[in-house]
């Protein structure tokens, strides 16, 4: 399988010959990102669960933006930060629909003998180890709390 870097480095090249500016912005990003983690004396080699990791730390951060500029009617802002969205989320795992997200959660909370609001952090553990790359904290954590409340 091409790791995460390799697979930049090429797509980097094909938008660069395609003069693909949105693409080009996007990954750009993320290959930023990497050299940053490469860099920072850590010595830390990304294993696949980090490159996910980083790319959903990345989308968040996109999505953060996204709202602060809707919020001001700034859209000229808002459209780069969505293009960016939509190319990184393309190196992420397929998102789970709200339905298969819900089924896991509540295996989950069957499993754990969860009942109430505070054992959430105890079903948020397991949900998100089991579900990284799959669903963004967000999600698992709101889906979480619809359950629990029931």
């Amino acid at each position: 399988m091409m790791r995460l870097e390799e697979k930049i480095t090429a797509d980097l090249k094909t938008a660069m010959k395609a003069k693909d500016k949105v693409a080009l912005r996007g990954i750009r990003a993320i290959k930023s990102a990497i050299l940053l983690i490469k860099t920072d004396g850590s010595n830390t080699d990304l294993e696949e669960a980090g490159e996910i990791k980083l790319l959903q730390k990345l989308v968040k951060q996109r999505k953060d933006s996204l709202e602060i500029y809707e919020k001001q009617g700034r859209e000229d802002l808002a459209v780069v930060e969505r293009e960016e969205i939509a190319v990184i989320e393309k190196y992420l795992p397929e998102q789970m629909s709200p339905a298969e997200l819900e089924g896991v959660i509540q295996g989950i909370i069957d499993q754990t003998g969860a009942s109430s609001m505070k054992d959430m952090g105890k079903v948020m553990g397991m949900a998100s180890k089991q579900l990284a790359g799959k669903a963004d904290g967000k999600t698992i954590s709101s889906v979480v709390k619809q359950l629990l409340s029931v």
